[in-house]
């Protein structure tokens, strides 16, 4: 028989690094929160680089979390900003965040590969806030970002998504050379 479900967990300490009640109104508090989630997975072995978190953007309420768990979990889209997106959807019940015309904000340590760029359009995600650049990624790991539209803020911003970018970029690319100076990517 075939499998019927699939089963994606985050790591047991998500809880003592993202506080759910705490409001989040800055754009460098919400890339922030990203970036320390990314810094941990990384120190505590839970799997890439990367953090992500989606916010109402009206509120600053924290709604979900993610962090990259593709190794763990065995799983190619289970990247920070996917985990991240997917939670947010299940834990309001619908496929698209901004349906019921809230407004929802994703903040990324690093900037989203082709894959997360594709899936934040369809979230219903209507702000995206980057911590490093792909280019950074790509210079401090071994990873490889894959293609994006040449214009792709452009793009974003033609589907009402707003972009800003550079966000603690400096802190940002800190978790990356560290990730990258210690061995093997994954």
């Amino acid at each position: 028989m075939l499998p019927l479900q699939i089963h994606l967990t985050l790591p047991p300490w998500i809880g003592d690094v993202a506080d759910a009640s705490k409001r989040y109104p800055s754009d460098e508090e919400r890339v922030g929160l990203a970036i320390e989630l990314s810094r941990q997975n990384v120190d505590r072995g839970g799997g890439g680089p990367f953090g992500a978190a989606v916010f109402n953007r009206d509120s600053g309420r924290l709604v979900a979390v993610g962090v990259n768990r593709v190794v763990p979990q065995s799983c190619s889209i289970a990247h920070a900003e996917m985990m991240a997106m997917m939670i947010a959807q299940q834990r309001l019940g619908r496929h698209r965040l901004n349906e019921d015309d809230g407004h929802y904000v994703l903040a990324t340590s690093s900037q989203p590969c082709c894959q997360c760029y594709g899936a934040s359009v369809w979230a219903g995600i209507d702000e995206l806030l980057i911590g490093a650049r792909a280019e950074d990624v790509e210079e401090l790991t071994e990873f490889d970002e894959g293609p994006l539209p040449a214009d792709w803020i452009g793009e974003l911003t033609r589907r009402r998504i707003a972009v800003r970018r550079d966000i603690l970029r400096d802190q940002a690319r800190d978790v990356l050379a560290s990730y990258g100076a210690s061995g093997p990517s994954y």
